[in-house]
């Protein structure tokens, strides 16, 4: 700001009138704001590698990434594969307490499931309810107690209206504060947003309000279709609209929607595998962002052969604000 200010001083000299030294002042600091507010920050997001490979894990090099944002290329500055000192983990498996009560017939493919995590998972176990996500196992890194916290759920038609409004409330109230560690999601549930009817419609809000709140926390989240108790899921209608939300609200938070057809799955565990393998081959992406502070849509692409991508739709832009 002196420098600023000597300059003017000796381009007028002393007895130029003091507004045109400041006109000319704000003049100059307008011209170098532009530039500050050009300025990029860190931008991250986790991406899933599905290869093609016979090996668990897969090795894609950095050099091989490319990401835009809002269409613009942006620079890479990190691609960190998710293993070892950086394979933390919190991962919520997350039930409809209104799911038929034959859900429990897969219970024991969801314990086998949670007692086969690595150690540095932490695991916790929750049921939708009333638009709540109710905890019955916080995280631990315990997995046995973790996969005794199952319990069959209540089969109450019409206890919880809404999945959406459940998970967005686990994402406000997440039980644990670690950093550095992924946050991920596995829903059971049918899909089916009983507040806005059966019939899909694109713009709902509950289900976009639910993925923004994912996206901004950087969830990723599965979903699994099961039927809930009651009348309503007897409608193909209505089960298209719940799968179709779940594959909406999955896809756009760089997870997967799994299910049969229009029925019950006779089993969760190759869904269960599937998951699995996904946690084994995510890297956590950074790149500079000069998009605003708020959701932008991006798109990951790579140049190794026989190998796709999942990332989350839209992560939050990293760019410099400069107050006015």
């Amino acid at each position: 700001m002196m420098m600023t200010r000597s300059v003017c001083k000796g381009k007028l000299g002393r007895s130029a009138p003091i507004t045109i030294v400041m006109g000319i002042c704000f003049a100059m600091l307008g011209a170098i704001a532009p530039s500050r507010a050009q300025e990029g920050a860190t931008a991250r997001a986790i991406v899933t590698v599905n290869s093609k490979s016979a090996e668990d894990a897969a090795t894609v090099p950095q050099q091989s990434i490319s990401v835009l944002q809002n269409r613009k290329l942006q620079d890479v500055t990190g691609w960190v594969p998710l293993r070892g000192a950086r394979s933390g983990l919190q991962l919520v498996v997350l039930l409809d307490d209104s799911a038929r009560g034959s859900l429990g017939l897969q219970l024991n493919d969801l314990r086998s499931f949670v007692v086969g995590l690595p150690p540095a998972t932490q695991v916790a176990i929750g049921y939708m309810r009333n638009g709540t996500a109710v905890m019955v196992q916080n995280f631990t890194s315990d997995h046995e107690a973790a996969a005794k916290s199952f319990r069959l759920p209540a089969g109450t038609a019409g206890g919880n209206g809404s999945p959406y409004f459940c998970l967005s409330d686990l994402i406000k109230r997440w039980p644990g504060r670690e950093t550095n560690v992924r946050r991920e999601v596995i829903m059971v549930t049918d899909g089916v947003d009983r507040y806005s009817g059966g019939r899909f419609d694109p713009e709902n809000p509950y289900v976009q309000a639910a993925t923004s709140d994912a996206q901004k926390a950087g969830v990723i989240v599965y979903s699994i279709y099961y039927r809930d108790a009651g009348r309503l899921d007897r409608s193909g209608l209505v089960t298209d609209g719940g799968q179709n939300y779940l594959i909406q609200l999955s896809g756009a938070t760089g997870g997967q929607a799994y299910y049969e057809g229009f029925g019950n799955p006779v089993s969760f565990a190759p869904f269960l595998s599937d998951i699995q393998r996904k946690l084994q081959n995510q890297y956590e992406l950074s790149f500079v962002s000069t998009a605003k502070r708020e959701l932008q849509p991006i798109q990951v692409k790579t140049s190794q052969p026989n190998t796709k991508l999942q990332w989350p739709a839209q992560v939050l832009g990293g760019a410099v604000s400069v107050p006015q």
